[in-house]
């Protein structure tokens, strides 16, 4: 249907003025007329601009940009980084200088979300100071391109405005709703390290007892203060083995940890056993010994 102050308009310029027409008009009815036309034409221009606001995905400098606007859609998003600049992955009330700090200010600068508390964002895990990661994924409600229209190009878009060692390197349409975090199967870690004089034979002897359901209270760091007090995982895979030749005779090892969630610190602690095994320093039951919390039971109070 057509706007009534439009076809007003159209129906007042249809009335054209001649020459004679115009000549015959006093001074007022020339003011008066000069007035109506002006005010027609800012309410013209009104409508127009309304009519034909600018697409969503034209985000620029000195533009006006309303987000609540414009189509939504969830998406996982594949993050790589180094991480030996920052003080880990998850954003710090004392610090700027996180993986995830960075994260939020360019998917905000990109216009990508309103705020992190309206984004339904996920992380599927956490990394401690100076660890990296290449597979690191989150979940989010983004703002996505004008139906009709290509795909906004979202690592591209964030790649301008990361870091150098923090990279968007892959995304994908989801379900809204999924998570990250709670519908993450498995998350993998791997420690890297020379392998000296160290003995692979007991280290693998010892990540053997770490597969299956355990409590591992005794090798974590405690974080009861943040309500974590039930501490029994499941390890699908624990193994030690080198990654390459030893042509130069400098041989490099890989400690992989396959599970569905970890405790603050346990990958941590579960490294730091496995190399005092394989430096002699303790016997591969150490593992076994730790593990079973009637024989060797920790204070919850304790860190």
């Amino acid at each position: 249907m057509a706007d009534p102050l439009i076809e007003d308009i159209l129906v007042n310029k249809k009335k054209t003025l001649s020459v004679s027409d115009i000549s015959a008009m006093s001074k007022e009815e020339l003011i008066d007329k000069v007035a109506q036309l002006q005010a027609h034409n800012i309410q013209l221009r009104n409508i127009i601009a309304k009519k034909i606001a600018p697409p969503c995905d034209a985000v620029g400098k000195g533009r006006d940009f309303d987000l609540s606007k414009c189509p939504k859609m969830h998406v996982f998003l594949r993050i790589l980084y180094l991480g030996w600049n920052y003080q880990g992955f998850a954003c710090q009330e004392d610090g700027n200088e996180t993986i995830e700090f960075h994260l939020m200010k360019a998917l905000l600068k990109s216009k990508l979300i309103a705020s992190r508390e309206t984004s339904n964002y996920h992380r599927c895990g956490r990394t401690d100071k100076g660890v990296s990661s290449f597979g690191q994924v989150i979940s989010l409600t983004v703002r996505a391109a004008e139906p009709g229209k290509p795909p906004l190009t979202y690592c591209k878009m964030l790649n301008r405005l990361l870091p150098n060692d923090i990279r968007a390197v892959a995304w994908r349409a989801a379900t809204e709703g999924t998570s990250a975090r709670f519908d993450c199967k498995s998350r993998s870690y791997k420690y890297y390290f020379p392998k000296s004089t160290l003995n692979l034979d007991v280290m693998n002897d010892a990540a053997k007892h770490l597969i299956g359901t355990h409590d591992f209270r005794n090798i974590c760091k405690m974080d009861v203060a943040n309500g974590v007090t039930t501490f029994v995982r499941n390890i699908a895979d624990a193994k030690v083995s080198t990654i390459n030749d030893d042509e130069g005779g400098y041989q490099m090892c890989e400690l992989s940890i396959v599970g569905n969630a970890f405790l603050w610190h346990q990958v941590r602690c579960i490294a730091s056993l496995i190399l005092l095994v394989g430096q002699g320093l303790e016997d591969s039951s150490i593992v076994k010994d730790l593990l079973d919390v009637e024989k060797n039971p920790r204070n919850l109070n304790t860190s």
